[in-house]
C-alpha cells in the first residue's frame, strides 16, 4: 500500500509541477509540505473554535479574527504560513507553536504519515500525540 501512495505522490508531482531537475522535485515537496502544514493548522483552528469558518448557525463566544503571517524554517527551506487568529486570543497551535520559527525535524514525520495515506486531519492528530 505504501508503494502505491508513493507512486501517487510521484504522479501528482509530475502532473502538477514542471519537473526538470532534482531541485524542481525539492521545490514541489516544499510546496506540498507547506500546504500540509497550513491545512493542519487550519483544521486545528477549526477544532479549537468548535465550528467551521462558514458556520453561521452556532451561537459563538469567540470569533475568528483573520490571520497573521509567520515565516518558518524547515529543512525544505523557509516559507510563510498564515496563522489563524481568534478575538479572545485563545488559539494555541500545536503543529507550529507560538513563537516557534524552526520546524526542522517534523518534515520526515509528516511525509511518512502522508505517504501512508493519512489525511491532513489524521496527520494533525498524530502530530498532536507526538508533541
Amino acid at each position: 500500500m505504501k508503494e502505491n501512495k508513493n507512486k501517487e505522490i510521484m504522479n501528482y508531482i509530475l502532473e502538477n509541477y514542471n519537473v526538470q531537475s532534482a531541485d524542481d522535485v525539492a521545490e514541489a515537496l516544499k510546496d506540498m509540505f507547506k500546504d500540509t502544514i497550513q491545512g493542519m493548522m487550519n483544521a486545528e483552528f477549526d477544532s479549537s473554535m468548535g465550528y467551521e469558518k462558514s458556520d453561521n448557525k452556532i451561537i459563538k463566544s469567540n470569533y475568528r479574527n483573520g490571520a497573521s503571517k509567520k515565516n518558518v524554517k524547515s529543512k525544505f527551506g523557509e516559507f510563510e504560513l498564515e496563522v489563524p487568529r481568534d478575538r479572545n486570543n485563545e488559539f494555541e497551535p500545536m503543529i507550529v507553536p507560538k513563537h516557534q520559527r524552526n520546524i526542522s525535524g517534523i518534515e520526515d514525520k509528516i511525509i511518512n504519515l502522508y505517504a501512508r495515506g493519512l489525511s491532513t486531519r489524521e496527520i494533525s492528530e498524530e502530530i498532536e500525540d507526538i508533541y
